[in-house]
């Protein structure tokens, strides 16, 4: 007989220990873009929570939604892979912010500013994961960055398709920025090999029970 396996839920304290990694992680990020644009950058306070894997394109408009995804993988004391997926609209505004001299967002994107988000990715994930070791203990390092314009469906179906064993359930730090008064909203999205989750938060001393 095959017992499914329970969904797991963050408790209240092992979310505010994965919001504090972020609050960390975009403190780091925002100093990070201000340099990077001259611009100043501002980050809210993210919301961290676990969601199946199934439901991931629904945070994006569902699976046939168009979006900006960076990927990076992850190797290091633990495994796995990061991905920032921004809406198609958001994408195009900030890359506009990112690339001097365009007066406005355009609804298709060229080399420099595809390149401008795969670099804008780099920080974001980069940040959060320095941030991760720092409270941890634990290093991760993340590969050169890659980028698609694709469905968000496809994006994902990608991503797992480098991991070797996943979780049921990946880490969403959902996050607002700010460029010169353009909101821009973002989700990074851990995916954990198997283990990965359970690791960080037994490090950050709030493990699963």
């Amino acid at each position: 007989m095959t017992v499914e396996p329970t969904p797991r839920q963050l408790s209240a304290m092992q979310i505010d220990a994965l919001r504090e990694v972020g609050n960390i992680g975009a403190g780091n990020a925002a100093i990070a873009l201000s340099q990077m644009v001259d611009k100043k950058v501002d980050l809210s306070v993210p919301k961290a929570s676990l969601v199946p894997l199934v439901g991931v394109p629904g945070l994006v408009g569902g699976p046939e939604t168009t979006v900006a995804g960076v990927y990076l993988s992850i190797a290091g004391d633990c495994s796995g892979s990061i991905l920032l997926l921004l809406e198609k609209e958001s994408a195009s505004s900030l890359a506009t912010l990112m690339v001097p001299g365009e007066a406005r967002a355009v609804p298709e994107l060229d080399v420099v500013k595809r390149s401008a988000l795969q670099e804008t990715g780099s920080i974001l994930s980069g940040a959060y994961l320095m941030a991760l070791g720092q409270l941890t203990g634990l290093l991760f390092k993340p590969s050169v960055p890659g980028f698609a314009m694709d469905m968000a469906g496809a994006i994902i179906d990608h991503v797992l398709v480098d991991l070797a064993s996943t979780e049921d359930y990946v880490l969403v730090v959902e996050t607002d920025f700010m460029v010169s008064g353009v909101k821009i909203l973002g989700h990074l999205i851990l995916f954990p090999d198997l283990g990965m989750l359970a690791t960080i938060l037994e490090r950050l001393g709030v493990p699963f029970e």
